[in-house]
């Protein structure tokens, strides 16, 4: 408290009884995988297609990276992190982009400033002038064919003639580089040689281990890396099923790492894992993958089935691809909308002009108890996502849309408290912590995420003497429990109709 010496007016700012909590970003995707170029094993946050081409390349063949990053700003996602993995972490100034065109002359290798540059050519021609010294040749940068920039009388001896100083010093098209060699650098021989791109490697690797994906914390690699990125709530790895279909890993790779996709969300708390299923499988199959080779249970995780057929520039035709990219952005798009309340489900799948498997209401429901997210095509309504169910055998959690309500709520609130740490633990603290903790759920039971008539009917927030004995006390903890009333999706609707007479009957007496 101020202490007054002297009389007067003073002001003093008083902090609020309750401070608000703000609701926290629910439709952030992280997607690992094979990409044409960028950095390998670096989270890359993009927010549209533009920002990811520019950082991870175009479309390449074998790799449904790019397909699912496309689907899922197609069909509404905004933020999302890219994980490139397949390969060593580098620098990034040599890991942003691919190898622009280049070519060796003699002792040196000359390449592109501009890595999309075309059209370049080097030339090499004997000295000008009158008795110059034996080893003076000129250096011609042609473009398109035509002289673009010329060093005359140029040197490999240092000095300020030394064609790599001048080529430094006075060219904006090209760089030129020692090649390391034992001995001095030696005249480059007369002619010309044009500079091209090097070849790519493959970017689906040949061989491919679980530990690719899975990474590692410590060294921030793989999907592991992404414990440091707080604003995940979504995890994918499209290019799982490449690996599985270029013959680079086998099914057992593929558990082992939707296994580890799952561990890694239920670790964290606050994201789902969205997975494939194999390619090719009919209903039946899917079914025995689902229980005898998969057997997943895990209220953080969700499947879906079938494959979606999307245009695919890479190959100029349409292919089919895994179906958890165009997910992810149905979710992103839903959450905008709706709100995370709403069950991801009754919504088009934009870009997808045909399925794999066309699923009748039958096959359905085989797959539906499950927890298989059937896509499906109507007629007149297009194809749509029929099923919003995580793959929990326990029936509390067995929608989609209360696990992620609850991730929501929870990283809100947990956002939202930060301040009440090493407060006075008394009265005052609780009724404030109620405050703030019943503003903010009042909020979502009107937004219709909770159910109820009444807040009462919808929520409770306990944090009094009760929930706080002075054994809890003395040990530094504040306890508040916390209730709420998710509402659950109409998932099953049924009108029941039955016939009566119509009209009035006359009875003459």
């Amino acid at each position: 408290m101020p202490t007054y010496q002297s009389p007067g007016v003073y002001v003093e700012e008083v902090e609020a009884g309750s401070r608000p909590i703000e609701g926290v970003g629910t439709a952030v995707a992280a997607f690992v995988g094979f990409a044409a170029a960028g950095p390998y094993n670096t989270p890359t946050l993009v927010s549209n297609w533009s920002q990811y081409t520019k950082a991870f390349g175009e479309f390449a063949e074998g790799c449904y990276l790019p397909q699912a990053v496309y689907g899922y700003f197609l069909n509404g996602g905004g933020n999302c992190y890219i994980v490139r993995v397949g390969g060593q972490r580098a620098d990034e100034e040599t890991a942003a982009l691919p190898a622009g065109p280049q070519a060796v002359l003699g002792s040196y290798r000359v390449a592109a400033r501009e890595p999309g540059a075309r059209g370049l050519v080097v030339e090499i021609t004997g000295p000008t002038g009158e008795n110059p010294p034996d080893d003076r040749f000129t250096l011609v940068v042609k473009q398109d064919g035509k002289a673009a920039e010329t060093f005359e009388n140029v040197t490999t001896r240092k000095g300020r003639d030394n064609v790599v100083t001048r080529v430094k010093d006075g060219s904006r098209l090209i760089t030129l580089t020692e090649q390391q060699s034992a001995g001095a650098p030696t005249r480059p021989d007369l002619g010309a040689v044009a500079l091209s791109a090097p070849p790519s490697p493959p970017a689906v690797p040949a061989r491919v281990v679980a530990d690719v994906y899975v990474g590692d914390v410590s060294d921030r690699t793989g999907f592991g890396g992404l414990e440091t990125v707080d604003e995940v709530t979504m995890v994918a790895v499209p290019d799982l099923m490449s690996a599985l279909q270029a013959g680079a890993i086998d099914g057992e790779t593929v558990k082992a790492v939707q296994l580890a996709m799952i561990a890694h969300c239920e670790l964290m708390g606050d994201r789902m894992a969205i997975l494939d299923a194999p390619p090719g499988l009919n209903p039946q199959q899917v079914r025995d993958w689902r229980m005898n080779d998969a057997g997943y249970d895990s209220k953080y995780a969700a499947l879906y089935y079938p494959w979606i057929k999307v245009f695919d520039p890479a190959t100029g035709g349409n292919n089919f691809i895994p179906p958890s990219g165009h997910m992810a952005g149905v979710w992103a798009r839903n959450d905008s909308t709706r709100g995370v309340h709403k069950a991801p489900a009754n919504e088009v799948v934009r870009g997808a002009v045909a399925l794999q498997t066309q699923l009748t209401k039958t096959e359905q429901e085989l797959l539906n108890p499950i927890g298989i997210n059937c896509v499906r095509a109507f007629s007149g309504r297009g194809i749509r996502v029929w099923g919003a169910r995580t793959l929990s055998s326990d029936p509390a959690w067995k929608y989609l849309n209360v696990r992620r309500l609850f991730n929501y709520l929870e990283e809100s609130i947990m956002n939202g408290t930060q301040w009440v740490v090493f407060e006075p633990n008394d009265d005052a603290l609780w009724a404030r912590i109620r405050r703030t903790v019943a503003s903010f759920l009042v909020m979502e039971w009107r937004k219709g995420a909770l159910f109820g008539l009444t807040p009462d009917e919808a929520y409770f927030v306990r944090c009094d003497r009760e929930t706080n004995p002075a054994e809890g006390i003395d040990l530094g903890q504040v306890v508040c429990e916390i209730g709420v009333a998710p509402v659950k999706p109409a998932e099953f609707v049924i009108f029941r109709l039955s016939q009566f007479s119509g009209g009035t009957s006359l009875v003459n007496e």
